[in-house]
């Protein structure tokens, strides 16, 4: 197990296993010593958890919840690098993380949900999880997902 499996463990996460795309694409692809990851979303067990917009008021995901989705999205995203680099040691640095947050029109807190997958990120990869970052309010995601997150994230230089 990896150090950073570790650092998850002590929070009582796993990687879990790569999200199947929902169409015609790959989870992660490398280029030289960069690792880009596709769109991640909040699956676990094969579905979604809750969908819908982000935002506050009845019906509506709350920016917490999506917080929290925003967060299982980095470990999918997680998951779709060790699925190409193997052993996630190996990473060097997260260098971008793009969240998108479906969100209701009055909604403008993108930045606190995308957290969710920032803050877990530099909890499992220490210094290595610190990057740059986009959070996006868009009009819907794929399945009604509220939140969808990738990442890039750079090798050691021996790789």
């Amino acid at each position: 197990m990896s150090t950073v499996e570790d650092r998850l463990a002590e929070l009582n996460l796993t990687v879990p296993d790569v999200v199947p795309p929902v169409a015609s694409y790959v989870p992660a692809q490398r280029d030289g010593r960069r690792i880009y990851t596709s769109g991640q979303l909040p699956m676990q067990d094969g579905k979604l958890p809750v969908t819908g917009k982000v935002g506050e008021g009845p019906g509506l995901v709350t920016p917490e919840r999506a917080a929290d989705l925003a967060q299982i999205c980095a470990l999918n995203a997680i998951a779709a690098v060790k699925s190409v680099v193997g052993d996630l040691d190996r990473v060097a640095q997260v260098v971008k993380v793009v969240g998108f947050v479906a969100s209701d029109p009055a909604f403008t807190g993108q930045p606190a949900v995308v957290n969710g997958a920032s803050d877990l990120l530099g909890r499992a990869f220490g210094d290595k999880g610190v990057h740059a970052r986009s959070a996006v309010g868009v009009a819907s995601l794929p399945l009604d997902a509220p939140v969808e997150v990738e990442i890039v994230v750079a090798l050691d230089e021996d790789d």
